[in-house]
């Protein structure tokens, strides 16, 4: 019987291995590379603990290297969807009841897992399925997803810590009940470390959990699923469910009267489809559902004319380029004073011709393939408008080849209308775009930096004049959810900077911090009354006494 208040281990951010030349972890994650190219895996749908081989499998293949086949997938529906409620059903009472200090046992020990035995498994996976550099991979898939699962611990501790006043002769208590129902978690291909977040924050919190996880990041999810289990995940808690068509496992997941919540991250379409299903479906539900999402970003650089120019080009540089640009937070249209644009210029051109790009078993590669043939398509397309365009001309970059794999060069257009469309519309690849500004017009600029875009995720300023951050911390107020004073817009770190956007960049629940967890839990307040009242009776209404 456990009967103690326990504490939670106190969390601190997974330190990043350098894989630098002669280094342990360099020759491990080459070993492991190797292994995985040289196996093919079948990746099922795991229902109630169970694997389950439903409908034709398609192809997983790596981007760079499109010909090679890491394995098959097999696809979802409706069935197992239905299968899926009815294990998430089945699992619920008990994970509901278990004692909060167990579940997060389960998770804190696949957070150490991930650390150790899993690590090189699971960066190899996230390098050869979503195309990563080892760096990339390693600050993803091993250092934010073990932060996520140890900080998400110590921030239930404090939820559940937090208890209302008494009074007299009464004991006031809260209960933070999980949800009534299921929650259903859609993925991202571009973090594994917010595939592995988005299912198991809720699941942490007491729910059970269908988790559709994308298409393109499928394999490093495979091997995400055991980790989880070796960890001692009971069976029906989380439930996988593969499809290359996220309707046939989102419409009728959220046509069950028991869907409770939705925790996403993808596209602004599509999460604005998500949410309207829900209202469509309303009178269908036991509960109104929590709708938890991130969408995406049009994340900006602004340098003042006090800006460091070196500092400013390398900001742009990875800001713009890390992991081919696939970050909802990437810096895609930067705003350059036109008294530093020629030292600026010049800084870029050296950094930027410096960058190798090839695929990520090659360490020294710093850019590498983007994902499948559709986002090289549509990245490569604003990369010709742009060259045919009166508005805009490709300053750095501009070449690409899907021939192997779907690698694009590093690209910056330069745009004389600021409201170009690759100054406006989110890309999601290795593509910049800058406009230059007449130093007079800063303001001003900050004022067309807020209503370029209906995004509000990521923004940086570069300054060293104190009263110019002010102004533009003041005048991009809600421009960005996460505001960066001298950095690049990316690079967020759990426990550090809690991530998320509003306006159209999704709901802000800030994941990395308590704010998401209390999203998934239904709080009771309870009151105990010692010594209850026998009559109805108050002081007030009794007579006078010389009445």
């Amino acid at each position: 019987m456990q009967n103690a208040l326990s504490t939670p281990p106190n969390p601190t951010n997974e330190p990043v291995l350098s894989y630098a030349p002669g280094s342990p972890e360099r020759s491990a994650i080459r070993a492991e590379l190797e292994r995985l190219r040289d196996m093919t895996v079948e990746i099922p749908a795991y229902i109630g603990g169970d694997a389950v081989y439903p409908g034709s499998p398609s192809s997983v293949r790596v981007p760079h290297d499109h010909q090679h086949e890491l394995g098959t997938v097999h696809q979802s529906g409706a069935n197992e969807v239905e299968q899926a409620i009815k294990a998430a059903r089945e699992a619920k009472a008990e994970w509901a009841a278990m004692d909060w200090t167990d579940r997060a046992a389960i998770f804190l020990r696949a957070a150490d897992l991930i650390a150790g035995p899993w690590r090189h498994t699971l960066n190899a996976a996230t390098m050869l399925g979503q195309g990563k550099n080892v760096y990339q991979a390693e600050i993803d898939a091993a250092c934010e997803l073990i932060d996520f699962l140890r900080f998400n611990v110590h921030y239930a501790d404090q939820i559940y810590r937090e208890q209302p006043d008494n009074s007299p002769g009464v004991w006031n208590q809260v209960q933070y009940r999980p949800l009534e129902g299921f929650v259903l978690a859609i993925t991202p291909f571009n973090f594994t470390a917010i595939q592995g977040n988005l299912p198991t924050a809720p699941a942490l919190m007491g729910n059970t959990v269908l988790w559709k996880p994308a298409s393109r990041s499928v394999y490093s999810a495979y091997f995400l699923y055991q980790i989880l289990e070796e960890a001692g995940m009971p069976a029906g808690v989380i439930n996988m469910l593969p499809a290359d068509e996220g309707a046939d496992v989102g419409t009728p997941a959220m046509a069950s009267p028991e869907f409770a919540g939705l925790h996403f991250t993808g596209s602004k379409a599509t999460f604005d489809h998500l949410w309207k299903t829900v209202g469509e479906n309303l009178d269908t539900y036991r509960t109104y559902p929590t709708i938890v999402g991130e969408t995406g970003g049009k994340d900006f650089i602004v340098a003042h004319p006090s800006a460091h120019p070196a500092q400013t080009a390398t900001a742009i540089v990875r800001g713009s380029f890390e992991y081919q640009g696939q970050k909802c937070s990437a810096s895609s249209r930067i705003y350059l004073p036109e008294s530093l644009w020629p030292t600026i210029k010049e800084e870029l051109a050296e950094q930027i011709e410096s960058l190798q790009v090839g695929p990520p078993e090659d360490l020294t590669n710093f850019v590498n393939a983007v994902i499948d043939q559709r986002a090289f398509d549509e990245i490569t397309g604003y990369i010709d408008r742009a060259k045919a365009s009166d508005d805009a001309e490709i300053l750095f970059g501009g070449d690409y080849d899907d021939s192997t794999g779907y690698f694009i060069n590093p690209t910056v257009i330069l745009a004389t209308d600021p409201h170009y469309e690759s100054m406006e519309e989110e890309i999601f690849g290795p593509v910049t775009t800058i406009y230059v500004y007449d130093d007079a017009d800063y303001e001003a600029t900050l004022d067309l930096i807020d209503s370029t875009s209906p995004y509000a995720l990521t923004g940086a300023v570069f300054a060293e004049d104190r009263a110019a951050i002010r102004t533009t911390m003041d005048h991009l107020e809600h421009s960005a959810g996460n505001f960066y004073i001298n950095d690049k817009p990316t690079g967020a770190v759990v426990g550090q900077q809690p991530f998320g956007g509003a306006r159209k960049s999704g709901t802000n629940d800030k994941a990395g911090s308590a704010l998401n967890l209390h999203r998934w839990i239904s709080p009771r307040s309870i009151k105990e009354t010692f010594n209850p009242p026998t009559h109805y009776g108050y002081a007030f209404h009794q007579p006078d006494k010389d009445a």
